[in-house]
């Protein structure tokens, strides 16, 4: 019996066979991006198993001594190092101290999902839900801990002018021996490609599970995070804006004056945007200008008439402030300090005569949501990594 009960008849391309199988079937997100990695034998230089975002490498007697349960994590594992961009997202960090950061990360990942790792994998529960930069500097600057895997896209230089220890240490002929047959490092090029082409595949991947509802959140908060991080916040505002401006039919509730039946009815040429701005502190002086300056650049795109308010605990007492698509959208002399409450804004929203075309609120997400979400559009452009219960967030970067 293999170590959690598990039968282990067989040998390690059937039970990396049987485990991305598993995967598949039970985790389509991640089953998807493994089979994306060719799973080939490594020579002497590899302990248990390493990627270098182009194919899964492995030791036969460590794939031997786990499960199937432990083989489809270690196969999820070498596919999220990937699919997370860790090679191309290190910079100007130590190689190893990254490595480390970008094990617990994933595990943490693995965990949430209910998978049986390794012995060996790093794991810590105060790190769930972080990514590997948030890890990072929580880790000491030489850590005695070493990955569990072999992240193999920078070569055998760890960073620090040493050559990285292949399943031996030192450097002379015994290491150059235990080297051979290691793949070659990513090059420049080669990296940036591979970057675009994993960021496609954890999209395509997740939107996939999502269909099936086999997508937990808080792996599509960390796909989410890596995709949105790639582009520039004012993009997606304005694609957003963009998109609720189209000229369509809508359903949206009609004022009250005009009886409860909704009727399909064209889109009016002018979008009614509600525009949040949290007042608690969090926000900078000058970041909410340059909140304010790009909605006022779009407005005029879309022909947008804006209502602006402002919260923190509640609507400021000169609120709400409205702006014809021609009049230049300024923020007001704004206080604010208080707790954090998203229901004021959203309570006058439902109070008014018609619901507007959407709700862009501006905030670090840090406060009381409502208990459920209005009947129209709303994105939330979300200063710091916390997350959202409805709607669309833009992380501001």
């Amino acid at each position: 019996m293999g170590p959690t009960g598990e039968r282990s008849g067989l040998d390690a391309p059937s039970k990396i066979s049987a485990a991305g199988t598993r995967l598949v079937l039970d985790r389509p997100f991640l089953g998807a991006l493994a089979l994306r990695l060719p799973a080939k034998p490594g020579g002497a230089w590899c302990r248990s198993a390493a990627t270098d975002a182009r194919a899964f490498y492995y030791n036969p007697d460590y794939i031997d001594a786990l499960s199937v349960s432990q083989v489809e994590a270690v196969l999820a594992h070498e596919a999220l190092h990937c699919a997370l961009g860790h090679f191309a997202r290190r910079q100007h960090r130590d190689r190893r101290r990254w490595d480390v950061a970008c094990d617990f990360a994933i595990n943490a990942l693995l965990v949430a999902e209910g998978m049986t790792l390794p012995p060996d994998a790093l794991y810590l529960a105060e790190y769930a839900g972080m990514s590997a930069e948030e890890i990072y500097p929580l880790i000491d600057e030489n850590p005695e801990k070493q990955p569990q895997d072999e992240h193999l896209y920078d070569g055998r230089d760890d960073g620090r002018g040493e050559v990285e220890r292949d399943g031996g240490s030192g450097s002379g002929r015994g290491s150059e021996q235990a080297g051979e047959g290691r793949p070659p490092p990513l090059g420049v090029e080669e990296r940036a490609t591979l970057a675009t082409r994993w960021q496609q595949r954890a999209a395509g991947a997740a939107q996939q599970a999502l269909r099936s509802g086999k997508l937990s959140g808080e792996m599509a908060r960390q796909i989410d995070h890596l995709l949105q991080s790639q582009v520039p916040w004012r993009a997606l505002l304005a694609r957003f804006m963009s998109f609720s401006g189209r000229e369509d039919f809508n359903y949206h509730r009609p004022s009250r004056r005009e009886g409860e039946a909704i009727f399909p009815s064209l889109r009016s040429a002018e979008v009614e945007l509600v525009v949040a701005v949290d007042t608690s502190g969090s926000i900078s002086e000058s970041e909410l200008d340059a909140f304010i300056g790009e909605v006022d650049a779009l407005k005029g795109q879309v022909r947008a008439r804006v209502t602006l308010l402002a919260c923190d605990a509640a609507l400021h007492a000169d609120a709400p402030w409205r702006f014809e698509p021609w009049e230049h959208l300024e923020a007001p002399a704004l206080t604010g300090g208080g707790g954090t409450s998203f229901v004021p804004v959203f309570e006058w929203i439902e109070a008014q005569d018609r619901l507007p075309d959407a709700v862009v609120y501006f905030t670090d997400a840090d406060g009381e949501f409502p208990v459920r979400a209005p009947a129209c559009p709303v994105v939330w452009l979300v200063k710091g990594r916390r997350t959202v219960p409805f709607g669309e967030r833009i992380q501001l970067n």
